[in-house]
This record gives structure tokens, C-alpha cells and sequence, in this order.
């Protein structure tokens, strides 16, 4: 486990509050520079924004080796629901070496990233909310394959968790990504934010490649892994504003999802919301992955 060993003004450090008063305002936490005028403190938002993915994340891959309980009172107690018969106490069946490895992995990066924002933000963290593991992905599977795939559980065996890790990974860069042009703090918040952008990239880049060694396998008696991880993006991209690409391209690999001139594609709040709330509609604050919602500022598409 990765621990963090800040003092309380590198907490502050690290959220950019250090050298201001921080004060309740009507619209959430407020930031006042000495001299300066009261500003809203967008900074908090965003990392609390960031932490509800990462309390998603978390619950998904800790579920996955068999040890749910590590994330289960962190944040609270809100539930996290988990397919019939799956509880999240063993690992997903029939996990190869490398791709339990490969799990283990990312749950530990995940649950570093919750422990680290949520020390970060200190009391300003919120809560971890409700988290649909179930139905969600039932719902996913089925939008994405025009109903070719009902049930979708990706607990079920080592091809569809790794469907279930491609829903996740490429989402979490492009959230970090669109949101670094909005954050104040270049240092404090831009930086370790930068530095958990690569690290989901990099996630996200092995798990493509993991899909990819396996992209003519059948999924279904009429698609196969190359075709359902192309529905899933297609499905993202309609709802996410496109900025979607699967694992292959013109006959080609294609495991570094870029725009034309090779940089990341980057996601606005409310295009990353469409996604996890599986809608393409604006003014909805729940649903999907999150069916009460996000908890903080940034909870409606």
C-alpha cells in the first residue's frame, strides 16, 4: 500500500488554502487571500469531483481480488451494490497470473488515490456515495451491443472484468485531463493531478493492450472482444462528446486513444457525469454507476 505522510500544512499545501482563511460560503467552500476579495475555491470541487471517481474505481477493482472490505468504511458506509452471488470477499474466477497481478495492481493505486485526496482535502472530502456494480454494468452491456449482451457482469470471469476495467480507465484520463485547465493551485493541485492522470493512463494503456492480445476471441456467438470494446467506445463517445477511439484503428493497434496531434483527449464535468450516469440527457444528477449521485458540487449532467 502506498501511504502518505503529510503534515497539516502540506495538507494545506496540497489544496492551496495554505496562507488564506477558509471560510463556509453559500456556494461551498471559499478561499480568502489576505487583501484579496472572497473567491470560490474551485480547487476543492474539482478534487472532490475526482474523488468520486476514484471511490468508483477503488470499489470495482477491490471487488475484483476478493477484498471489497478495504474500501467498504472509508468514507462512510454508503452501498456498494455487487452482482447476485459475488460478494467481493474472493477474487474474480479464473484470473490468469498476469491479469490477477495486473488487478491487484490497480486496486492498490485506486484506493492510494482515495486515501491520498481524501487527505488532501481533509474535512472538506465527501462521503463515498452509493455505487451500483451491478445493474450499471448489466445496463452498459446492453446499450453498448444493442442488447446482444444481457447480464453483463464483469466479475464473472477474467474477459469481462477486463471489459469492465476499459468502461472505467479511459474516463478517469479523460476527467483528469479535461479538468486541468480549470484548476488554480499550478502546484499544489495541478501537479499530484498530473501525477494521478499518468497513472490511470497508464492503466488505461495495459488494459487496452490486454483486450487487444485478445480481440478475436468471441464474446458472444456474434461478436467478438474487438467489436464489443468498439461498442462500448462508440456508447461512450455518443454520450461523452465523442473524444472516444477503440482498440484498434484502420486495421491497426490502436492502444494510445489520442486526438490528431497525439494529445489525450479531455472530458467536461458534464460529459464525464454522462458517461458514469449512462444518459445522454442534461439536467440529470443520478443514475448509472452512481444511482443517488455524486456527492459535492459537481453532480449534474
Amino acid at each position: 500500500m502506498k501511504k502518505v505522510v503529510w503534515n497539516r500544512r502540506e495538507v494545506l499545501q496540497r489544496t492551496g488554502l495554505v496562507g488564506a482563511g477558509v471560510v463556509l460560503g453559500g456556494g461551498g467552500l471559499v478561499a480568502c487571500s489576505p487583501g484579496m476579495g472572497q473567491s470560490p475555491n474551485q480547487d476543492v470541487d474539482i478534487l472532490n469531483f475526482a474523488l468520486n471517481l476514484e471511490y468508483l474505481e477503488a470499489a470495482f477493482y477491490l471487488a475484483a481480488v476478493g477484498q471489497i472490505g478495504r474500501i467498504q468504511s472509508v468514507g462512510g458506509n454508503a452501498p456498494i451494490r455487487l452482482p447476485q452471488g459475488f460478494d467481493g470477499t474472493q477474487p474474480v474466477p479464473g484470473l490468469s497470473p498476469e491479469v490477477r497481478e495486473f488487478a491487484q495492481e490497480l486496486a492498490e493505486d485506486e484506493l492510494a488515490h482515495v486515501l491520498f485526496l481524501r487527505q488532501a482535502l481533509g474535512s472538506a472530502a465527501v462521503d463515498r456515495p452509493e455505487l451500483d456494480l451491478d445493474q450499471a454494468f448489466r445496463t452498459a452491456g446492453s446499450l453498448a451491443s444493442n442488447g446482444a449482451i444481457q447480464n453483463f457482469n464483469p466479475f464473472a470471469n477474467e474477459l469481462f472484468f477486463l471489459h469492465g476495467a476499459f468502461i472505467f480507465e479511459d474516463v478517469g484520463v479523460t476527467a483528469y485531463k479535461g479538468a486541468a485547465a480549470a484548476i488554480t493551485d499550478r502546484t499544489g493541485v495541478l501537479d499530484p493531478a498530473a501525477g494521478i492522470l499518468a497513472v490511470e493512463a497508464y492503466h488505461a494503456g495495459a488494459t487496452r493492450l490486454f483486450l487487444y492480445q485478445r480481440k478475436d476471441l468471441p464474446v458472444t456467438p456474434t461478436l467478438t472482444v474487438e467489436q464489443v470494446v468498439q461498442a462500448i467506445s462508440n456508447l461512450r463517445g455518443q454520450v461523452g462528446g465523442g473524444k472516444d477511439e477503440g482498440i484498434t484503428k484502420g486495421g491497426r493497434a490502436n492502444l494510445v486513444p489520442s486526438d490528431g496531434n497525439g494529445v489525450a483527449f479531455g472530458r467536461s464535468v458534464s460529459e464525464v457525469l454522462r458517461i458514469v450516469y449512462l444518459t445522454g440527457n442534461p439536467g440529470v444528477s443520478m443514475g448509472g454507476f452512481f444511482p443517488r449521485g455524486l456527492n459535492g458540487r459537481f453532480r449534474t449532467t
